[in-house]
């Protein structure tokens, strides 16, 4: 098994409730073994290498709203 860990940041994360809802989008995340955000923007991942990608992951969050912020620019 290859855990990664990587923090990224993302926008749409306003509140309490952003983060309830990011975490509600990547659960059940197939490989994705932690997951956690705070109301910077800054989510904290680790998946398995083998089961799933950065990229499926940072396209799931995307699709709900939140999208990866390159070097603090959106």
């Amino acid at each position: 098994m290859a855990t990664r860990t990587e923090t990224i940041h993302v926008s749409g994360i306003r509140c309490e409730r952003c983060v309830m809802r990011l975490a509600g989008a990547l659960e059940g995340h197939e490989g994705l073994e932690f997951a956690n955000a705070n109301l910077m923007g800054q989510v904290t991942l680790a998946w398995d290498d083998e089961r799933t990608s950065r990229e499926a992951i940072v396209e799931k969050l995307a699709k709900s709203g939140f999208r990866e912020i390159d070097n603090g620019v959106e």
